[in-house]
Parts: C-alpha cells; structure tokens; sequence
C-alpha cells in the first residue's frame, strides 16, 4: 500500500502476498505484492440474510484498502437487500472495487469488465455494472460516455451514495460520484468480513495522504488525509474479538500519521482549537487504546512513513507484548538525492537513525521495506547507496519494485523516465539477490528457538500442515496434530528456507483463551 505505481517484486514471508505473476529468478519465486492474491478478483462472500432477495457479485483488486472498502460496500448493500454470490451469470449488480498501481492492473479491469458484458449481453440482461474505487475518477468519462461499459462509476469517498446511485440505474440513467470528501470515513458504517480465514482482519484508521511523493496517485484518488474517531476503532476490534478473530491489521496510506481531535482533515489541526489540540489523540495513543481492549489480541499496522514515526509510537509497541514487534517501514531509495526527487520528507540519515532508534527500543524487532529501482535520475552512485542502506538495516524481507511511469503522479509530469529498462533490470536483480541473503539471515536467527505462533490457514504445500505467523510476521509451518486455525502455539524451530520456518508445536501458548 505504501508504493501506487511501479512493477512489483517483492521477496516475504509476510501474510497475504501470494503469486500473481510469477517471475522466475535463481530458482525461487519472487511474487507481486499486493493483498492476499489468492483471492485477487475472485467473488468474496459473506454470510447471507434470508430477507434479502437480490445478489451482488463484487471483485476486488489491489491493496488491502481496497479489500476492506469492498467489505463497506458489501454491508451498505446489505440494508438495500443484496446478499453476495459467487455466480456471476445470477448477479442482479456487479461491481469491480479497481486499483490504478501500475498499467497491467487497469487492463485485467478492462478485461473483466469486457467479460461482464459478455455476461450481461448473453445470459442476463437485467445485470447492471459498476466500478468502484481508484480507477473511477480517472476513467469515469471513458468508461461511462465513450466506451458504454458499465452504468455506474463510483469513487473511494462516495459508497454511502450507492443507494441513489442504483435508483438512477434503475431510472435508466447513469450514475456517478466520484467527489472526494473531507471528512467521509465510514466510521458508522460496521463491515462485513468478505471470504477472510475468520483469524486476521483489517480495521481501516485513516483514509487518503497528505504526502506528495512523486511516484504515488493515493493523494489524486483518495484524496487528503483524515482519521476515524478511536471510539469506533476500538469498537470495530471489539467486535471482531467477539467474533472470534485474534488478529487485526490497523490499515492506512499512513498510519503514523493518524490524528484525531474531534474530526477534520489532519491538515486543519492547527486551526483547531487549543482544547482540541492538547485531547487529540496520536497514532500512539490509539495502539495503547487498541491494545488494553484486547490483551490477548494481536495488533499489527500497516503502513509506516520514516518522516512520522517517532520514539512514543516505539516505546507504545515495546510496551504491549499484544503489539507485534514487526515495522513495515518503507525507504523507497538509499540515496539522499533520490528521496529529494520523490518528495520524501527525510534522508537516508534520518532513515538510519530511525532504524538505530527501533534497534535500541524494541531489540529483535523485524524491519521489512519498499524500494524502488531505476527512479528517473537514478545514478550507479544512488544504486550503490541503496545496496549499502540494505547492508546496514539486514531487512527481513521486503518489496522491491522496478520503476514504471503512472499517468497523475507529479514524476509523471516533471521527470523523464530516463533509466534504460536494461540497467534497471540489472539493478533490481542485484537488489533482490542481496536481499534473499538478508531474509536468509534473518530466518536463520530463529534455528532452535522457540516461537509463537497464530495458527491461519492449512500449509499451501501440504494439507497435513497447518500454516501460521510469528509476531514477527515469519510463515511458520508445522505438522497440524490436534492443534486448529486461531489457537496460539508455540512451535519449536529446527529448519527453515528463506522465508519460512519449519518445526514441531508443543503446547498452547499463554496467550491462548
């Protein structure tokens, strides 16, 4: 979530990054990052009411923002009657929640939308189609005028309008609302878990970006920066603990940033009064908040920007040993001179003293990072540096992407895209090859250790293991015995790969309930 605009390779261990378009290098899998592609524009459902008479058939693309949208969406529906449904032929309303990262995710848009079409045309043409999300202010004349293929178009901020919407649909009108709003942040709005494990989820704490880094189209499609109030927070993980869920991500373009002092844009804070200003609550705040709700609940974050996390959001998650001791702390480049051209607001000093900064506060915390390679003006110096920051840090993974030119960003209309795609290549190989030796490392502390780990889903591999993570977000497979997805276990470590740890469980973990 924290790069929109780039060919993605990513080298984890992390939840939900699962292959898409598989690349072949050194005789291991590297995958595209984006949320959970084992369910990458598949139908998600939810459980269904009996009163309800009509059915939607949603897909979602992208982030996991817009996973937990569609999950809004899917309970805004709800109250006008629509239960979801896997079959596509029977669908009264088909919607596509889209993602404008990089060129191949709009054309695999198009292309469903061309097969909807088809669907509509030949089975059932009563079927209305809608696109949702990041693609819908950019392409709502095309899509709706010129090309004809949907009925409505609605933007991130604008869900609440799907009501009217669809009675314009009805009236034989097409619809659309692509206003970004000021304040809109579905915090009334309780979603519905849309095909989950019924383990983790996702509670959305902010939405939009104040930041104007170069390369990134989140501040054109999802407009500035506002929060939810902690109440509804903390009521949303409330409600998942009651469900029975044991981990939940809080989710954010930024999530360091978050700031509530009573609603508003994050920008207005200084017109705020000086009341306001000494209650408001910090994204440190909100993780204690969070965390005393529910002590036996794993907390997670995602995503952090350098230039906002500070030493009172480190101390916060040394504090709680129900926060998992695991940043994903994006860098984007080792060179000072490049985070200038994308408009990162620190250095690679800065960068390096943060880093000290987590070493020193929370020891053994994992450390994972964005980078991206061949960024207009990229020199063999700058690409030097970023080898050497990657030296210094050891990450225990991350995701590495090749720079391409996205229509809307300000890279795209101020800096040519002047590194050949040759040395680019070249460069990301040698990235993705020092970082393989890094993650490698890093799995290698945990030999002969003991670990915690939450028990997810069954082993992708092997159907008489069940798959999990550590708090240090690391893949742990084991064999299931009588152990069952949601308990706690702890799980002794006798080998490992790159990116997952193998062992034995041998007993229920304190925090088990």
């Amino acid at each position: 979530m924290s790069l929109f605009g780039f060919n993605i390779i990513s080298l984890s261990n992390a939840v939900g990054y699962v292959n898409l378009c598989p690349l072949k290098f050194s005789g291991r899998r590297i995958m595209e990052k984006t949320i959970d592609e084992s369910i990458q524009g598949n139908a998600l459902q939810t459980k269904n009411r009996v009163e309800n008479n009509k059915k939607l058939y949603i897909e979602s693309y992208g982030c996991q923002m817009n996973f937990s949208d569609s999950e809004v969406v899917a309970s805004i529906l709800a109250q006008q009657g629509y239960n979801t449904t896997n079959q596509l032929k029977e669908a009264d309303l088909v919607l596509v929640n889209t993602c404008s990262i990089r060129d191949k995710a709009e054309q695999t848009v198009r292309n469903r939308l061309d097969e909807y079409n088809a669907v509509k045309r030949d089975f059932n043409p009563k079927m209305k189609v809608g696109v949702l999300g990041c693609m819908a202010e950019r392409l709502k004349e095309k899509f709706l005028e010129e090309e004809k293929i949907v009925d409505l178009v609605v933007g991130p901020d604008a869900y609440k309008d799907l009501p009217n919407l669809l009675e314009e649909v009805e009236q034989g009108r097409d619809a659309v609302n692509v206003i970004l709003s000021r304040d809109e942040t579905y915090a009334d709005i309780s979603p519905v878990r849309l095909g989950g494990d019924g383990v983790t989820a996702f509670v959305s704490i902010t939405r939009g970006c104040d930041n104007m880094c170069t390369f990134c189209v989140v501040p054109f499609t999802r407009g500035r920066e506002r929060s939810r109030s902690p109440e509804s927070i903390v009521a949303e993980v409330n409600d998942l603990a009651s469900k029975g869920y044991k981990e939940v991500t809080l989710l954010g373009q930024n999530v360091d940033s978050y700031l509530w002092y009573g609603g508003g844009l994050k920008k207005d804070f200084k017109k705020a009064s000086a009341i306001q200003q000494a209650t408001a609550i910090d994204f440190a705040d909100l993780l204690e908040l969070v965390a005393k709700a529910q002590p036996y609940m794993r907390i997670r974050f995602s995503t952090s920007n350098p230039q906002d996390m500070n030493e009172k959001v480190l101390h916060t998650i040394a504090k709680y040993d129900n926060i998992c001791k695991y940043i994903h702390l994006p860098v984007q480049s080792g060179s000072t001179r490049i985070l200038k051209e994308m408009n990162r607001q620190h250095t690679r000093e800065e960068y390096m003293e943060l880093i000290d900064k987590i070493r020193e506060i929370i020891p053994g915390c994992a450390i994972s990072h964005d980078m991206i390679i061949g960024f207009p003006t990229e020199t063999e110096k700058d690409h030097q540096d970023t080898l050497s920051l990657m030296e210094y840090v050891k990450y225990d993974f991350g995701y590495m992407f090749m720079y391409s030119e996205r229509p809307g960003t300000l890279a795209a209309r101020k800096l040519e895209d002047d590194v050949p795609d040759e040395i680019k290549k070249r460069r990301l190989t040698e990235v993705i090859t020092l970082q393989r030796e890094h993650s490698e490392y890093r799995t290698k502390e945990y030999l002969n250790k003991r670990v915690e780990v939450l028990i997810e889903r069954e082993s992708k591999k092997s159907d008489k293991d069940w798959s999990g993570r550590t708090e240090h977000n690391t893949t742990t497979v084991f064999p299931k015995e009588h152990y069952k997805p949601g308990d706690y276990v702890l799980v002794d470590i006798h080998d490992c790969t790159s990116a997952t740890l193998i062992g034995k469980a041998v007993g229920y973990s304190k925090n088990q309930q």
